[in-house]
């Protein structure tokens, strides 16, 4: 089950009518088909591309990424949010949450901002962007892969952390669902997603290392999220963008 192949049918059967997923078998980059047609103008909020096998998956930092064929979750979506743009840095956080909040039972954990871990080794993450009035969020979730198959050994998948009846349409209904119920709410103004970050951010309250883009690298205790989605340290510094590193 854990490989089965993704059915466009049977998705759509399982979202509500916001989301239309589309089923491709092999893409260059979701994210980069998808954001294609936002550029072109020709995407509506609730499109979705999902694809068995990308030749070159897209991730955060620049960086790319290959799962071999069917072992992976692997999707993006549009959204046109309400809220003004200085808002727009929770999208991803809220995507973060969603996937930690599906892979509850595998005590799942987001590390910020939106990578998720299992024991401390990462099980999904993804990538937003803003393209004109609107947002293409693209998200990998390594499910089927096995060990020999991980690009890296701070890497997991469902499988390894146990899994053997998920299939990967019922796994990308259950996420759109939860995103679509906690990001219409924040699109509202409500922000409880605040409290609900915090509960899954196994980042908070630990002493971190950060990466920055420009190779500055900075240590310091993960206090709080800001109003933003930025990551405050105990120095007061603001974090918008870096990887993080937990330091034990």
């Amino acid at each position: 089950m854990l490989r089965a192949a993704l059915d466009k049918s049977v998705i759509n059967s399982l979202t509500t009518q916001y989301w239309r997923v589309s089923v491709v078998d092999v893409t260059t980059s979701t994210q980069t088909a998808l954001a294609t047609r936002a550029i072109a103008g020709k995407v509506k909020p609730g499109d979705v591309i999902t694809a068995n096998f990308q030749r070159a998956g897209r991730g955060r930092m620049s960086r790319t990424f290959e799962a071999p064929k069917n072992s992976a979750l692997l999707f993006s979506f549009y959204l046109k949010p309400q809220r003004k743009k200085e808002d727009w840095g929770w999208i991803s956080l809220i995507a973060g949450a969603s996937v930690a909040q599906v892979l509850k039972k595998y005590n799942a954990t987001v590390k910020w901002p939106n990578d998720i871990l299992i024991k401390e080794k990462k099980v999904s993450g993804l990538i937003s962007e803003i393209h004109g009035e609107g947002v293409v969020v693209g998200i990998g979730i390594n499910v089927g892969m096995t060990i020999g198959e991980l690009p890296v050994p701070t890497a997991t998948s469902l499988a390894i952390e146990g899994a053997t009846n998920i299939d990967r349409n019922h796994l990308l209904a259950n996420v759109l669902n939860e995103f679509e119920s906690i990001f219409t709410s924040w699109d509202l103004g409500d922000e409880s997603i605040t409290g609900l970050y915090a509960s899954l951010c196994s980042t908070l309250g630990t002493k971190v290392q950060i990466h920055y883009p420009n190779d500055l690298i900075e240590k310091g205790i993960a206090m709080c999220i800001s109003a933003r989605g930025e990551l405050i340290l105990d120095s007061g510094t603001h974090v918008q963008a870096g990887d993080v590193v937990h330091l034990r």
